[in-house]
């Protein structure tokens, strides 16, 4: 997905009346299976359509108001059947999609193979500007709904057909093995009748058939979603909803759960690490997530497409000491990387741990004679832009920076760039008004080795911000996905992988593990292997 990135709100100037204010509401006073958890939360990007959004807060927004016909296990990750009552496939070219029958929206029109087909057309169509199209390119036809250039010759993917109430075909443009278990994915949601023909109104109050539905949302404010009565699936929540709080500032939101204002943060801010056991008694998680922190360069500059440029980001990679930063600022929450996937995936998923090799190992003479090699810092200064409102970016970048400044030399050769807001950051990137580095981090949509690959680094890709583009990789990933052995498919994407080594497509810097604090109001408290909070097997007290 998304761009891994946690942020926070504007907090409540005083503590006063909590419960008829926007702080928390009923929540405040009201436990048991009724009990409503306030947890911290940052504002989307985009309006909260499941192809247009693909970063972390609207996605667990979308993560409890829709189900689609896969779902990954909270624990494992593993793709499991959610609508999903069959997929049938010969060929990984030709599949048939069987809909369980039962299922409602929250508005009560029922969800049919047509929901899906309509919503994936819809979700492909250039002229609908979703982020997330991409994510329909295999589907035959793509090329015809949404052209690399020009205007749309069909309105629908021909690979897209409805055989029945609840099945539809889809047929691929190549063979693609795993196929199936991309469908967990957001962009892949069924969507009802409401969100083509009452399309503003929906965006204010999105209607999914997930198991919680939006009960009101003020931006910049707070999100109330409240508990589905009508939710047939068997992961119904154990509570009766959740206020998602905006925050600016994650220390803010920690300060608030500390003092019994929060329920949940979802991420602890590296300041507080070294506190955090003591001050909640215990209510802390640190686990393995499938995360990764990077950083990325806008390719769109030509400075940084010269013929050195790769000596270059091989040289700052090599001049940064990501050991030393990940135990003094992250106290051991964060792990070095050392390839561009996560640990979570594990060796027969495609993690090649050591993958990047020296080029990831921190050598400040070595760094600064590659960089000399390459022909110096583009510019003349490095600045690395990052959003300053959530996650304690501003620690790691003042490191990072640090780090490099002290190899080269030169405490002048690299500066952090910080931009006020998650939003603004993101448009800034959107608009390639950069000219240096940005941080990257990036959350697995689902837990497949293509899934950290190939929308980062493939032409045109639709998380690819930085624009990166080489014909080996984009070969060997089509390559990978035609292959209809899991393991050889595994280690074609890991050549893939190598390509991106070779050039330092982006600079890897750390695993990230999922960290969550919590009050004693709340029990039950997990995070799946994406970071995101298991939010419907929270208990209120």
């Amino acid at each position: 997905m998304r761009g891994a990135a946690h942020a926070g709100r504007v907090a409540c100037a005083v503590a006063v009346v909590l419960a008829a204010s926007g702080c928390g509401g009923a929540s405040d006073v009201i436990g048991g299976p009724n009990g409503v958890v306030r947890s911290s939360w940052g504002d989307p990007q985009n309006p909260l359509e499941p192809a247009n959004t693909n970063e972390v807060q609207g996605g667990k927004v979308l993560d409890m108001v829709f189900r689609g016909l896969k779902r990954y296990n909270p624990k494992t990750g593993k793709a499991e059947n959610a609508l999903a009552e069959k997929i049938d496939t010969a060929d990984s070219t030709h599949f048939t999609v069987t809909v369980k029958d039962g299922w409602t929206f929250s508005d009560g029109e029922k969800v049919t193979a047509k929901s899906f087909v309509d919503a994936w057309n819809y979700g492909a169509n250039v002229d609908n500007n979703q982020k997330n199209a991409y994510f329909f390119q295999y589907i035959d036809g793509y090329d015809k709904v949404h052209p690399e250039s020009g205007q749309p010759t069909a309105r629908a993917l021909s690979g897209l057909k409805v055989t029945g109430p609840r099945t539809f075909t889809v047929t691929l443009s190549q063979r693609f093995s795993t196929w199936p278990d991309t469908l967990g994915y957001a962009a892949f949601a069924p969507l009802p009748r409401a969100f083509y023909d009452h399309h503003a109104d929906w965006l204010a109050k999105p209607v999914g058939n997930g198991p919680y539905t939006v009960e009101n949302y003020t931006k910049g404010s707070q999100m109330s979603l409240r508990t589905w009565k009508g939710y047939p699936g068997a992961d119904r929540p154990r509570n009766g909803g959740v206020d998602l709080v905006v925050y600016t500032d994650n220390n803010t939101a920690y300060t608030d759960l500390v003092a019994g204002n929060l329920d949940l943060v979802d991420d602890v801010p590296a300041s507080q690490l070294k506190n955090v056991r003591s001050d909640l008694s215990g209510r802390y998680i640190n686990s393995p997530a499938g995360i990764i922190q990077t950083l990325a360069f806008p390719y769109y500059d030509k400075e940084w497409n010269t013929p050195g440029a790769a000596k270059v980001r091989t040289g700052l990679s090599m001049a940064i000491n990501r050991k030393q930063i990940t135990d003094t600022i992250f106290r051991k929450t964060r792990t070095p990387a050392t390839d561009w996937t996560s640990p979570v995936l594990g060796a027969d998923g495609g993690y090649l741990a050591g993958l990047c090799g020296r080029a990831c190992d921190y050598d400040a003479a070595a760094a600064k004679k590659l960089i000399q090699r390459g022909g110096g810092i583009p510019h003349g200064r490095l600045t690395i832009t990052y959003n300053a409102d959530t996650g304690s970016h501003k620690e790691w970048v003042d490191a990072v920076c640090n780090s490099i400044n002290n190899a080269l030399g030169n405490d002048k050769a690299c500066v952090g760039g910080p931009v006020g807001t998650f939003a603004d950051f993101r448009n800034r990137i959107g608009q390639r008004k950069l000219t240096g580095p940005f941080r990257a981090g990036w959350q697995m949509d689902y837990p497949l080795i293509q899934n950290f690959l190939q929308p980062l680094y493939y032409t045109n890709a639709s998380s690819n911000d930085g624009k990166w583009s080489d014909p080996r990789f984009d070969r060997l990933i089509n390559e990978a996905n035609a292959d209809p052995d899991a393991r050889s498919a595994i280690r074609t994407f890991q050549r893939a992988e190598g390509v991106v080594r070779d050039r330092m497509a982006a600079i890897p810097l750390w695993y990230q593990n999922g960290s969550a604090g919590y009050s004693d109001r709340v029990s039950h408290v997990a995070l799946n292997p994406f970071s995101v909070p298991v939010y419907n097997e929270i208990r209120v007290s």
